[in-house]
């Protein structure tokens, strides 16, 4: 299995998020292994393509927050093998403003319902074509609060570590491997001017999206087959749990 661990030749891939940064990793790793991409974000399709700069990937709009769209997405799409939902937003605000509840409200349809919406149209059909990956981003933030994000972000993304171990041990009977990947602080617009010091972590420097990306795209490959409910953390050492 060594050569072909990592291969992803003849697969076709849904990845979420593209136009950020752990998106865009994951677009270009999963074409260089072979795989069939599918990148889809909020921005257009033409947005997509031009940050992705690959012409291999078919690059779609699409809001993973609203059901419908998912379900009308998915019914469409023709075959998925794999999903890498990189979709997320981390908006810096006041938690004590009197309008936060708005941006509590939206966090929680994208970081939350966006994950539940994917996993119910791709649950059913990964099942009735004999199996499939599911790889969801969680977060540093997940398990200890984060570094300076706030606690929409947080709690969103523990609900989602929680979630992912809930999926799994309903979708591994069906073929379908569920788990994700925890990222520590990551070099891309999210964290941008937010007030991450690199040089406090152990590694001393914040993680490059491809790092973060190599994980995801292991998890959909022959070398993964028995990984289910996992979380992976890649923080560089700054978070043990």
């Amino acid at each position: 299995m060594a050569a072909g661990a990592f291969s992803l030749q003849g697969r076709r891939v849904l990845v979420t998020g593209a136009a950020g940064g752990i998106g865009r990793a994951t677009v270009r790793l999963a074409v260089e292994q072979g795989a069939q991409v599918i990148a889809v974000d909020l921005a257009a399709a033409g947005e997509i393509a031009a940050r992705c700069g690959l012409a291999e990937a078919d690059c779609q709009r699409l809001d993973t927050s609203d059901r419908a769209a998912v379900e009308g997405f998915v019914a469409g799409a023709g075959r998925i093998d794999g999903l890498v939902d990189t979709a997320a937003i981390c908006p810096a605000d006041d938690w004590m403003a009197p309008d936060w509840d708005e941006a509590l409200q939206r966090v929680l349809a994208v970081n939350v319902g966006g994950p539940i919406n994917l996993a119910r149209a791709l649950l059913p059909a990964m099942a009735a074509q004999g199996g499939g990956r599911m790889v969801f981003c969680g977060s540093i933030a997940g398990w200890m609060g984060g570094i300076v994000s706030g606690p929409h972000y947080a709690f969103s993304k523990g609900g989602l570590h929680a979630f992912i171990r809930w999926l799994a041990r309903r979708a591994a009977p069906q073929g379908v491997l569920v788990n994700a990947v925890a990222p520590g602080p990551v070099e891309t617009a999210m964290t941008e001017g937010r007030g991450y010091r690199p040089e406090n972590y152990p590694l001393g420097r914040m993680a490059q999206p491809e790092e973060i990306a190599a994980t995801a795209v292991f998890l959909l490959g022959p070398g993964a087959g028995y990984a289910a409910g996992a979380v992976f953390d890649i923080n560089g050492a700054t978070h043990f749990r």
